[in-house]
């Protein structure tokens, strides 16, 4: 399929005349390119970020920031038995054995360790979340910074880059890519704000920058389902590392994957967490009716929210679960934002809701512990007045398709042989969710980030030192 966007500027020379040589160049200064950068300077290699954005941000800001890894410090420090191989095993049963079977084993074995070395060389303090099983995962493994959130995931990390003195320029957009005859990248070419274009000549290129679900045309070429759906992700993720790729005849692999959210509230344009549905909420539509399992997870939950009537539900829950969803700093913007809505009773539930009161009765009373409810969840608690309830829609947060690469995070060919210096991981590259909507497990996006940044960064300090 020949996908339609704006072509790239692909340079052939077999030199460059450039402002600035580093060994590592990094397009993308996002949590991919953040780790990468950091795990180069710990090897010795000196690097540069260039973003495109006035200041890093990207997708890693707007997420939770929950990152799974089997047996890092902090988790074998709680006492919780897990392994890469289990890890790997939850991986590919969400995506029904789909996934990448290179990458679920590479990305399985490198988390742990990468966010390790995060911890013991720059700083940065692991939470293990343990109060809440996110849907798919068998054990414990959900790691996150003491704020809970992924904007505070992105300072610690560019904290982390100023203490090593490793530059980011910003407000660099690439729009050259600049190749020899031999297929290596030798540079990129950076517009800057005033429209100059500056060149940074290089020995390895690491794309950390983005996804395509900002782009329309994309999504509704690739993603039909979704062509409609809000899009709460970065809006610099406009397919350009897929472009790179396909003019330079790059394999392309899982673009029909992406992570959506069935649980984004509306008006007020914020996440409500889903460990809400996990401890007992349930969604209830327009006609007062649950319409699939809500522990099934998040991702395919999007689709599912989408085709009810007017594309909406209502995150239904109760007082025990509502002082449980304030643990969460999103839950908590919620909330202060007007989302959460109060019912004393059913009566005035399916008055907010505008359904028929018989109805939603008899949808909450199927809601008891040990029954087995609607669509195959069993239920471990009922749900007890006063009511509360957040009015939701579906939305897609970022894809998990993109530029194929191997268990190195080199980039491929078509034939499937890899480019010398060419690397890709994050959001520029496919995922480990497989080709749909329901083979995201929750976290794979940072788990792509994090330990591909990881695996990039090993590569190409591997690929300079070969160099010298």
């Amino acid at each position: 399929m020949r996908l339609k966007m704006s072509q790239p500027v692909i340079r052939r020379a077999q030199a460059m005349q450039a402002e600035m040589h580093v060994p590592v160049a990094i397009v993308g200064a996002g949590a991919c390119g953040l780790t990468a950068a950091l795990l180069l300077h710990d090897a010795g290699v000196d690097c540069v970020l260039l973003e495109r954005d006035a200041a890093p941000s990207g997708s890693t800001a707007l997420s939770s920031g929950f990152i799974p890894a089997p047996g890092s410090q902090v988790q074998r420090a709680r006492g919780v038995a897990d392994s890469a191989a289990q890890f790997a095993a939850d991986i590919q049963a969400k995506a029904h054995g789909t996934a990448a079977a290179h990458l679920v084993a590479a990305y399985s074995a490198a988390i742990g360790p990468a966010l390790d070395a995060l911890q013991d060389q720059h700083g940065l303090q692991w939470l293990l979340l343990d109060d809440f099983l996110y849907p798919g995962h068998s054990t414990h493994r959900m790691h996150a910074v003491p704020e809970k959130t992924g904007a505070a995931l992105m300072a610690r990390l560019q904290k982390a880059v100023a203490a090593c003195d490793i530059p980011i320029v910003t407000q660099a957009c690439v729009r050259e890519l600049w190749l020899n005859a031999q297929d290596e990248v030798i540079g990129v070419g950076c517009q800057r704000p005033d429209g100059a274009l500056e060149q940074v000549s290089c020995d390895a290129l690491i794309l950390a920058c983005n996804g395509f679900g900002g782009n329309a045309e994309m999504v509704r070429q690739l993603l039909p389902e979704m062509r409609d759906a809000l899009f709460a992700g970065h809006a610099g993720n406009d397919g350009s590392a897929i472009a790179w790729g396909q003019a330079l005849g790059a394999r392309l692999a899982d673009l029909g994957g992406y992570q959506g959210h069935g649980s984004w509230a509306v008006p007020q344009g914020v996440l409500v967490s889903w460990a809400l549905m996990m401890e007992g909420a349930v969604q209830i539509n327009a006609l007062g009716e649950r319409f699939h399992d809500e522990t099934s997870g998040y991702s395919e939950a999007a689709v599912q929210v989408l085709a009810q009537p007017g594309g909406m539900a209502w995150n239904v829950f109760d007082a025990d679960l509502l002082d449980f969803a304030r643990s969460f700093p999103d839950f908590v913007e919620a909330e202060a934002a007007g989302a959460v809505k109060s019912c004393a009773d059913v009566y005035a539930l399916a008055a907010l809701i505008g359904c028929d009161v018989v109805r939603l009765q008899a949808t909450l009373a199927g809601v008891t512990p040990g029954h087995v409810g609607h669509y195959g969840r069993v239920f471990t608690r009922a749900l007890q007045a006063p009511f509360y309830a957040v009015s939701v829609t579906g939305a897609l947060f970022h894809t998990q398709g993109g530029l194929d690469i191997d268990a190195t995070c080199r980039v491929l060919h078509q034939d499937g042989s890899p480019f010398a210096n060419l690397l890709a991981a994050g959001g520029a590259a496919r995922g480990v969710s497989g080709d749909a909507v329901w083979g995201y497990l929750s976290g794979n996006g940072l788990l792509s980030a994090i330990a591909g940044g990881a695996i990039a960064a090993r590569t190409a300090s591997q690929l300079v030192e070969n160099l010298t």
